[in-house]
């Protein structure tokens, strides 16, 4: 019954911000690392970011650094993830995943969100 529920996806303009948020349930939030992963189509699903529990740790896809921040409230059992300066190229549904940082800058997937599409014309 473990549930991750996104929310925030839509259509934006290139250079245009996006915040996307999952919530979580039917898991105890604070023993996992949260993350974003993204599929384009004809592409496989690549990582985007990953935080872990206790957020000292954080990890992001080369192609998002600087303009892309996860952040996550324990107290709430969401993880979000702002999206800012968004080209084209940024077109995915985009996931929400639940698990641990791995050893390889990515991050293992137990529980998955829905997916939320995201569109950036230019």
């Amino acid at each position: 019954q473990v549930q991750l529920v996104e929310s925030g996806g839509g259509s934006v303009q290139a250079g245009g911000s996006l915040k996307l948020s999952c919530a979580t349930s039917g898991l105890t939030f604070r023993n996992y690392a949260m993350g974003w992963f993204r599929q384009a189509p004809g592409k496989e699903r690549e990582f985007v970011a990953a935080m872990s529990w206790s957020i000292l740790n954080t990890r992001y896809a080369d192609s998002v650094k600087g303009r892309f921040t996860i952040s996550r409230d324990n107290a709430k059992n969401t993880v979000y993830l702002q999206m800012n300066s968004l080209k084209p190229e940024d077109t995915a549904v985009y996931y929400c995943a639940a698990g641990a940082l791995s050893v390889t800058a990515t991050m293992r997937s137990d529980y998955w969100g829905q997916g939320t599409q995201v569109t950036v014309s230019s």
